[in-house]
């Protein structure tokens, strides 16, 4: 790269001013001090790797490709900010380390509004293909006091590797809610979390092919979990011994979160007597909220 020059420093620090200039009248502080840290960091970015008009333009072209992708089923958006590790490093500011509380990871694109409730011991799986999986543990405050009445999601792809929205048709599998009893316990069945691709057949699966990564995501159960007094936790549950709990294509897995998977031989009695005509698996998992000031909803 050939050296700037002086004078073509000075019109490039100039523009960056003038710019900065311009949000000077932002009513809202927080507002303005976004838009102007964006802006410095677009133009130091911009500045540093002497962005071309022509990488300008498929950049443009790139985040509308994006954009219409996305659509009330899939958040393409979320993808992108999600293998950049953007998400990932917004949820460690936003969920600092409290006590022994919890640790809280990415969202992800899949959540959908409106889950069946299952109830406790319920399914979540819904039909959804894969090994049946009991899932159980209890939620408590970082003092130890159990919490009733927590309200936990629960979503996850089944053995295909697909979450119901990424079908063709309008079936609800592998999500639902539930309640936590008086004792702060809950209990479900699902199926046994298996790593999967995340959405690659758009512009942020080109943008993981060419620069040679993974679209593998170890695998994993979501849970969110929300009680009054509490901060809102999302997180997940990986299974140990999983092949890409070290190249995580979104930067999710915490060390804290990867738990025992019991393998059960078939015909092994279920804790609550289901039949499983085949094998099924288990997993203990105890969640611990951080305090805070959240609604719930019953």
């Amino acid at each position: 790269m050939s050296e700037i020059s002086a004078e073509q420093e000075a019109r490039e620090a100039a523009l960056v001013e003038r710019v900065l200039t311009s949000f000077a009248g932002s009513p809202d502080p927080r507002t303005r001090e976004l838009v102007e840290a964006l802006t410095r960091h677009v133009h130091a970015f911009l500045r540093e790797t002497r962005l071309t008009e022509e990488e300008w333009r498929r950049a443009i072209e790139f985040l509308t490709a994006v954009g219409h992708m996305t659509d009330d089923r899939r958040q393409e958006f979320i993808l992108l900010s999600d293998v950049l590790g953007a998400s990932m490093q917004t949820i460690t500011i936003n969920n600092e380390a409290y006590a022994d509380a919890t640790e809280a990871t990415v969202f992800g694109p899949f959540f959908v509004e409106g889950s069946p409730d299952v109830g406790l011991g319920g399914d979540v799986a819904g039909g959804a293909e894969g090994e049946p999986c009991w899932v159980e543990g209890t939620v408590t405050d970082t003092s130890g006091a159990p919490i009733a009445g927590a309200r936990i999601e629960v979503w996850e792809a089944d053995a295909e590797g697909l979450y119901d929205v990424q079908y063709g048709d309008d079936r609800v599998a592998g999500r639902g809610h539930l309640h936590t009893d008086a004792d702060g316990r809950y209990r479900f069945w699902a199926v046994t979390p298996t790593p999967y691709p995340i959405p690659d057949d758009g512009p942020v699966g080109e943008l993981l092919r060419a620069t040679g990564r993974s679209p593998m995501r170890a695998a994993h159960l979501h849970l969110m979990v929300e009680a009054d007094g509490c901060r809102t936790l999302v997180t997940h549950v990986f299974p140990r011994g999983d092949t890409y709990l070290d190249t995580d294509s979104v930067f999710g897995v915490r060390d804290s979160l990867i738990v025992d998977v019991h393998h059960q031989l078939p015909n092994t009695p279920t804790p609550d007597g289901r039949e499983v005509a085949g094998p099924w698996s288990r997993i203990d998992f105890d969640l611990v909220l951080a305090p805070g000031t959240v609604s719930k909803d019953s």
